[in-house]
């Protein structure tokens, strides 16, 4: 057995005294007597906040998920809006997914702010995550938290914040929140409750967000379009199961297929290796029934509800899973072309995305004479720029990992309007003789051919957090001069907030927060970024290629020439 660090036993023995209960002390002594490593594992630093709030592994001690670090961020949170609304009442809503322990940790939650005297309304039963802003927004609430690991495996947990505007926390607020839990200790968090200032929601906000949903994903679909098309629904066993159904029937959608053996909740995810929709192994019960039903989309979400994967029927009719990328680009352009439409675009409107996002977004939105504007991984970026820029109109947007927003009802990624946005391109493309995807292939040779792919290298635990520091340290230090043959013609590095001009030797600034992300670009056009991941044990590389695409009948061909030259691009780089 291996020894445990002095300063690690000294960090375990501080949860025994009397301010953790009895069941968390027995399980550090237990630890303590027979698993050092997990000890460690356990206590070795502080559970931070990434790009998605704090997210973790559930168990006892300073790095994991659990009443007494959750306890810490709330007091913490409390203080804070007692600092910035100085004589107001405070008012938090609160809701979780289907996670395991997430209802007792939103209830432990609830009881620390009605502690520090503040108004909390908890939703009564499990919610996604995009209903959650909305309903801080629409109760006129300071901040709101949302108990959720997102797609994680079973063991995790978290804790989003989100503030007034109904976005997720950013600067200076999160900075603010960071140092002051730091400066708490456990003994300083207030456990008592008081129930009279703790609210249950439900209906009411329910009743609303759907309507606000049907509302800005609906665009004037014929009722023949809608009674034509066959939609294919899964939750993954999460929360999107109390909202999107809805949300679709209240739309007019009636021949919406729900796979049955994913539709309760579950955080075990029983039926599926990991409930992400990114992953094709997720949605195969969802095709298995698309087959069987002659349905023309699937969609699949995650457990809190924010993210969707779509699949949709290609030229030769068999069902394919888009990537996150191409479902964007799609929904983006349909956007477009229905504001120009209505006459609402003008030199206001915008559309945004992330820095690892496909490049295409680009050509395609300026094509319509519209601003674009890039932000940092995180939807939280893209609420902030809408909250900075009230003169602009906010379009919708959205990210590489599965993630899209339709305008601004709602400050983050949003799977329950985007999947009724999907259904009303996909309605719409069917009843003029076309299709969702044909409609992404139109696009290709109009704007170019763009390929991506992701690559994300686990590295769990202590060294693995090590190593993924080492790896992009040796980027910086030993950056790549050459890839696939191409010259690396630019390097932009978040982190100095530098660009530079490999070519003319020039450096440029960059004028968004700095963040540990590298992006080289090739004379050719090739894109890699690479980043840790700030809600788990991952560095990710996201590569892009691209080429021009003359005709819709060469599309196999020259996207198996890219395709080719990522596989070419990740030998020659030694990724995966």
């Amino acid at each position: 057995m291996s020894e445990i660090k002095p300063e690690i036993l000294a960090k375990a023995k501080a949860w025994l005294t009397d301010i953790f209960d009895e069941d968390t002390k027995t399980r550090i002594n237990d630890l303590i007597d027979n698993n050092p490593r997990e000890l460690e594992e356990s206590f070795y630093k502080n559970a931070a906040f990434g790009t998605g709030g704090m997210r973790g592994v559930m168990g006892v001690g300073t790095n994991r998920i659990n009443k007494y670090t959750l306890g810490k961020n709330t007091q913490g949170l409390s203080d804070l809006l007692k600092s910035e609304f100085k004589g107001e009442t405070l008012k938090v809503a609160i809701a979780y997914d289907c996670r395991n322990n997430s209802k007792e940790l939103a209830q432990m939650v609830a009881e620390v702010f009605s502690a520090n005297d503040i108004e909390v309304y908890l939703f009564s039963e499990l919610r996604a995550t995009p209903e959650l802003s909305f309903a801080v927004k629409y109760l006129d609430c300071h901040a709101g938290i949302v108990l959720t690991a997102s797609h994680n495996p079973p063991e995790y947990n978290g804790y989003k914040v989100y503030w007034q505007d109904g976005g997720q926390l950013v600067p200076p607020q999160d900075a603010k929140l960071i140092d002051i839990i730091n400066n708490l200790k456990f003994d300083e968090v207030k456990f008592k409750a008081r129930p009279e200032l703790i609210h249950s929601i439900d209906k009411e906000v329910d009743e609303a967000f759907q309507n606000a949903s049907v509302k800005n994903g609906s665009f004037d679909t014929p009722a023949s379009a809608k009674d034509a098309l066959k939609v294919v629904f899964t939750s993954l066993h999460g929360t999107a199961i109390t909202v999107n159904p809805q949300v679709l029937e209240k739309a007019g959608y009636k021949n919406v297929f729900i796979v049955k053996e994913q539709e309760k909740p579950d955080g075990q995810f029983p039926t599926i290796k990991s409930p992400n929709p990114e992953e094709p192994e997720a949605l195969e019960m969802a095709l298995k029934l698309a087959e069987e039903k002659d349905a023309d989309i699937v969609i699949g979400t995650d457990p809190d509800g924010d993210r969707l994967g779509v699949a949709v029927r290609d030229l030769n009719g068999k069902m394919i899973l888009l990537n996150g990328n191409q479902t964007m680009l799609v929904m983006t352009w349909f956007l477009l072309e229905q504001h120009k439409k209505q006459g609402k675009l003008s030199d206001n409107s915008f559309v945004a995305s992330t820095i690892v996002s496909t490049p295409m977004l680009k050509n395609i939105t300026e094509d319509y004479g519209v601003q674009y504007h890039e932000v940092l991984t995180g939807f939280k970026w893209i609420a902030k720029l809408i909250k900075d820029n009230p003169s602009l109109d906010f379009i919708g947007g959205g990210e590489e990992s599965f993630g899209y927003m339709v305008g601004d009802f709602v400050r983050d990624k949003d799977a329950a309007t985007a999947t009724l946005l999907a259904c009303e391109i996909a309605a719409q493309m069917k009843a003029d003789g076309s299709s969702f995807y044909e409609q992404l292939l139109k696009l290709y040779t109009e704007y170019g051919l763009y390929r991506e792919e992701l690559i994300a290298l686990v590295k769990k635990g202590i060294e693995g957090e090590a190593e993924i520091k080492q790896m992009l340290i040796d980027l910086r230090e030993n950056p790549w001069k050459e890839i696939d043959g191409e010259k690396v013609v630019l390097i932009e590095d978040f982190q100095a907030s530098r660009a530079k001009n490999l070519q003319d030797h020039t450096e440029d600034e960059i004028k968004i927060p700095k963040s540990n992300v590298l992006i080289y670009y090739t004379e050719n056009g090739t894109k890699i970024a690479a980043r840790p991941s700030g809600t788990e044990p991952k560095i990710k590389f996201y590569i892009s290629v691209n080429s021009q695409l003359d005709s819709i009948e060469n599309f196999d061909a020259e996207n198996q020439k890219l395709a080719e030259k990522i596989e070419r691009i990740k030998k020659e780089l030694q990724l995966g």
